[in-house]
């Protein structure tokens, strides 16, 4: 008991020099008290792996600066967002309905006349323009741009989609829909 206090006890009188350090990494009071309190932390629930006999400041001075520099390689993959905004920015929908869609997407695909889906493939998935696509199809620009608006309204219909839900044909959505071998006619 009296070798844990006399620990305790050593940690708490190296607090002045731990702040010091800290305030030099830092360069800032709260951040180099926060350090500090984080380093005590570690100190404590790790005492085991002190060994008694050794620099007791040295061993905290690198918990120290271990704990700072694994802050600021974190720090490079945060994104400091105190109001809010760019949380409310980002939203994820479930891998679970991505499938689902998916799945519904291309029931829906194989439905669609054969020259629509070559149509919407060609311009959707294959990212080409109106003009290379009516090249392939043999056909005019205009029926082209026909067959895909028909086919994208269709599928819209058949989703229960707003027409201006993005990623119903966009070229990710029609190009793993490719990938996985279920292509269009």
């Amino acid at each position: 008991m009296s070798d844990e206090i006399d620990f305790e006890q050593s940690i708490v009188e190296l607090v002045p020099d731990l702040r010091a350090f800290g305030r030099s990494l830092t360069r800032e009071h709260a951040r180099a008290d926060d350090l500090v309190q984080d380093t005590i932390v570690k100190a404590l629930s790790n005492k085991e792996k002190f060994q008694a006999g050794t620099n007791l400041r040295a061993w905290l001075f690198t918990i120290l600066r271990n704990t700072f520099y694994s802050s600021k390689r974190k720090q490079k993959w945060e994104v400091e967002d105190v109001d809010g905004a760019y949380t409310d920015s980002l939203s994820v929908k479930p891998a679970q309905d991505g499938v689902m869609d998916l799945s519904d997407f291309r029931k829906a695909f194989e439905t669609l006349p054969s020259d629509q889906r070559e149509s919407l493939m060609l311009v959707g998935a294959a990212g080409m323009s109106y003009e290379e696509a009516a090249q392939i199809c043999d056909c005019a620009i205009g029926t082209v741009k026909s067959r895909v608006n028909r086919a994208r309204a269709r599928l819209t219909d058949m989703l229960g989609m707003d027409q201006d839900e993005a990623g119903l044909t966009d070229g990710t959505t029609l190009a793993a829909m490719v990938d996985s071998g279920r292509g269009a006619a």
